[in-house]
């Protein structure tokens, strides 16, 4: 069985130095995905791209082109049929 790794991106990570911070964050198994691309198709915001890349089942998965735009929605979340892909809210310093 292939070790599932998962990759979180922060707005820090994506954008340094960018004034806006990120109200989400997004978080991907890039090997359960299957490439059906329901997560970036209707992520309301436009966070998320398929990556060139392959995963070890030779599907293209997603990446996060724009983290300072999540919101934490879990849109992306709930269409996918794999759960491979999950957003979340971030707690704000107030």
């Amino acid at each position: 069985m292939a070790k599932e790794s998962a990759t979180s991106v922060s707005s820090e990570e994506k954008s340094a130095g960018a004034p806006k911070k990120a109200r989400g964050q997004v978080y991907i198994l890039q090997e359960r995905c299957k490439g059906c691309g329901y997560c970036v198709e209707f992520c309301p915001l436009g966070v998320l791209v398929m990556s060139s890349r392959f995963n070890a089942k030779g599907y293209h998965y997603p990446e996060v082109a724009h983290a300072e735009k999540c919101s934490g929605c879990d849109l992306c979340g709930m269409y996918c049929p794999d759960f491979s892909i999950h957003g979340a809210r971030r707690p704000t310093k107030e």
